[in-house]
């Protein structure tokens, strides 16, 4: 059964590495076995992950790259081969948030908001999938978001790219499941997470709403998204792919 979810041997590109929910990924797929290409816009925050992860017994990389740009993304798919001669897992996670009204939006936020949440998940996506195809398998996993499912205010851009990240995960799963590669998505909701923001955390007003509308009756953990990732990027989900996962304390389901 651990063989399931044993990653020994596989080649995993984190995007958005450098903290919050990035850097638990990067260091659980490291403990189940993966050597991890940790990529951040923020060079300093990466190297210190890359040095977690050789504590653990596995080979890192840190990459500056904005995945954005197709150039930066091109070259971070080259440089883990370089190093490693292979990618069998991506995980998309790389994104920023603007919480405001959506008539105060201007036309700079909502382009730089779908620029990292959606345009560079499909740069990342594309870039790893053509080796991931060349390869004949491998596994992509996207960060997603309750926002790209149900109805929130105050997240115009960021809900419009996370129920894009959905479909883009639809569409790649069916277009690429002959060639051995499975793509799939996760889809938190409210979780202890460094883009929040302090006067968010500490808005007791708006953590008694959490709790009050989240059945379990809290945010999340960014430990408890380690399972789903490990799971979504082993043999233990072989047969699939094109799927959302809800991790949202049955937040989606009430």
């Amino acid at each position: 059964m651990s063989k399931l979810f044993d990653l020994g041997g596989k080649v995993a590109i984190v995007t958005g590495a450098g903290r919050g929910i990035g850097k638990t990924l990067a260091l659980g797929l490291a403990r189940h076995g993966a050597d991890v290409v940790a990529v951040s816009r923020t060079l300093p925050q990466v190297e210190q992950v890359v040095g977690e992860i050789a504590a653990l017994g596995r080979r890192g990389l840190a990459l500056k790259v904005d995945t954005s740009s197709k150039a930066d993304v091109d070259r971070m798919v080259a440089k883990t081969l370089e190093g490693w001669g292979r990618v069998d897992v991506l995980v998309n996670n790389a994104g920023i948030d603007i919480i405001k009204p959506a008539v105060d939006y201007t036309e700079a936020e909502w382009d730089q908001i779908i620029d990292i949440n959606l345009k560079g998940y499909f740069l990342c996506a594309q870039a790893a999938g053509r080796e991931m195809i060349r390869q004949g398998r491998g596994s992509i996993l996207m960060n997603s978001s309750i926002a790209g499912s149900v109805g929130i205010g105050m997240l115009v851009p960021y809900a419009s790219a996370k129920g894009g990240v959905n479909q883009l995960t639809r569409t790649l799963a069916v277009e690429w499941a002959r060639h051995g590669v499975r793509v799939n998505a996760f889809s938190p909701a409210y979780f202890e997470n460094v883009m929040l923001g302090a006067e968010q955390i500490h808005n007791e007003e708006k953590e008694r709403h959490i709790r009050e509308w989240t059945p379990m009756g809290r945010r999340g953990t960014t430990d408890e998204l380690v399972g789903p990732a490990v799971f979504l990027a082993s043999d233990a989900s072989s047969y699939v792919t094109g799927h959302v996962l809800m991790v949202d304390g049955g937040w989606t389901a009430a």
